[in-house]
């Protein structure tokens, strides 16, 4: 369904949203596997923090296109192209419907979902047969959750946004890859007062995001034991799932 990326010595990689995270750990592994790798996070400051001395540093706002036009200026200026781009930037507040914050849940879905849409309307003349683009989502957008009243609705949009862009550049070699993480411990989800399953760190979600690259498969989700599961209750009617899912929650 998508290239299989394999080797990435010398893969031309622009990880947007990499200062901390999951994007931080990305970007360690592929350096480890010989790719060139490109960071863009909201402050230098964190950037350089990282110790990538290898990294090209590309600050720049996710939310903002014009911020993101400059970063793709310098990498084309510095690489003359880009193999594969990978959206991770994300923001996550628990939310429910008694503390519902408007303005609050517009700014988690900027950065969610309109950040990844004006990413892809910035690469989308450079992507090239082999190559494409990544988002990383969330099972949270599998369905809905108790207290993911602003985080789940941005996910749930960015995997569609993400299956309909791939059909259209699938047929042309050009890859798109979906990528959904179960639980991973970072600041996020140090927001939660909740026990978290199958929680990973993570540099395991880093391996198991870069592993995923090797199938061509258009989804990457992991840990399996826990987005099955996850999948499974996407299936169910509703009649079943909300009861069920109240019992599982206490919600």
């Amino acid at each position: 369904m998508n290239p299989k990326i394999t080797d990435w010595q010398g893969k031309r990689v622009w990880l947007v949203g990499a200062s901390s995270g999951i994007g931080a750990a990305v970007a360690k592994e592929l350096l480890q596997r010989g790719a060139r790798v490109a960071i863009s996070g909201r402050s230098l400051e964190k950037l350089r923090a990282l110790q990538l001395d290898s990294a090209l540093l590309l600050p720049c706002d996710a939310t903002d296109t014009a911020s993101l036009a400059a970063a793709r200026q310098t990498l084309l200026a510095a690489w003359a192209g880009v193999d594969l781009v990978v959206y991770l930037a994300g923001d996550y507040v628990p939310m429910r419907a008694d503390s519902f914050d408007l303005a609050l849940a517009e700014k988690i879905i900027a950065v969610n979902f309109n950040g990844a849409m004006r990413l892809a309307a910035t690469v989308l003349p450079d992507l090239r047969v082999g190559g494409g683009i990544a988002f990383v989502a969330s099972v949270a957008g599998y369905r809905g959750l108790p207290k993911a009243l602003a985080y789940g609705p941005g996910k749930a949009a960015l995997i569609h946004f993400a299956e309909c862009l791939h059909l259209d550049l699938a047929p042309k070699g050009i890859g798109v890859w979906l990528i959904n993480p179960g639980f991973v411990s970072t600041q996020l989800t140090a927001k939660n007062d909740f026990a978290m399953p199958a929680l990973q760190t993570p540099e395991q979600a880093a391996i198991a995001t870069v592993n995923g690259f090797k199938t061509g498969n258009f989804e990457i989700h992991y840990p399996k034991r826990f987005t099955r599961f996850m999948k499974f209750m996407a299936v169910l009617p509703y009649r079943l799932y909300f009861p069920l899912l109240r019992r599982m929650t206490g919600g």
